[in-house]
């Protein structure tokens, strides 16, 4: 792996040098944009607004519209916005794991110690892991500032980069139904929510929609026509739902019996 940022995470007074690694990756099938007519690649070029030239990498930088002219932004102006986010990720305090939504994770990343940072590394990881808090962290990486939590996976101190609270929509626009439940429907619900209820093993889990879509791909690559599985979801009427939620019951009962 390639680091992806390089600093030092600090808490109180203790600074640890530390590398950022992506914790995840992205296993979506690689598909290039094709001319329907001839199958030829579409490339996207970074012309010139005025000219319609090509402008190379080298040549591009980033600027800010004020009024009618641009301000441009060199790198070190990104840099000198916050010097000391730009280079630690600054745990200001630590909280419960259960007071963050799930909505809020965007992202994690595992941080390794660098030269000399060995010690207070594991001084972080075994105290995390002790109090099971996480630490609310800032920084700024790609010339963004990121709220952050540190945590500890598989003896790994991870970050999990999450968003700020404008950056959640608000739901009240959202049109939520009001129809009234019985109590009794409320209950078989939970009784069946129980019934699924299990220690988390996400080996169990693996990208089955990735898979089916590549032998598509291998099908249409030898001119066979792929077999395609009809499927409509249709939603369970209100008059049904205690039927329904007996029936599913009946058969988690059975699956565990077997």
């Amino acid at each position: 792996m390639r680091s992806i940022w390089n600093g030092s995470i600090s808490f109180g007074l203790v600074s640890i040098p530390v590398k950022l690694y992506s914790g995840s990756e992205d296993r979506r099938i690689e598909l290039d944009m094709l001319d329907r007519r001839d199958n030829s690649r579409i490339r996207y070029k970074r012309v010139n607004e005025d000219t319609g030239k090509k402008v190379e990498w080298k040549d591009i930088v980033k600027g800010f519209k004020k009024d009618d002219a641009y301000v441009v932004l060199e790198k070190e102006d990104f840099e000198q916005a916050n010097m000391k986010k730009s280079k630690t990720i600054d745990i200001e305090e630590f909280i419960e794991e259960t007071e963050v939504a799930d909505v809020l994770f965007k992202k994690p990343y595992f941080l390794e110690p660098q030269k000399d940072g060995g010690k207070s590394y594991n001084l972080l990881r075994d105290a995390l892991k002790e109090t099971g808090k996480l630490g609310v962290a800032t920084f700024v990486m790609r010339q963004k500032e990121h709220l952050s939590l540190v945590g500890v996976y598989r003896d790994a101190l991870v970050l999990h980069v999450i968003r700020f609270e404008e950056e959640i929509r608000d739901p009240k626009d959202l049109k939520l139904p009001k129809t009234k439940l019985k109590k009794k429907e409320v209950d078989m619900a939970v009784s069946l929510i129980k019934q699924y209820t299990t220690a988390f093993d996400f080996k169990k889990y693996k990208d089955v929609y990735n898979d089916q879509l590549m032998k598509i791909i291998e099908s249409k690559s030898t001119g066979k026509k792929p077999k395609v599985e009809d499927y409509e979801s249709e939603p369970t009427p209100a008059k049904d739902l205690m039927a329904q939620l007996k029936a599913s019951l009946d058969k988690k009962k059975k699956d565990k019996a077997s």
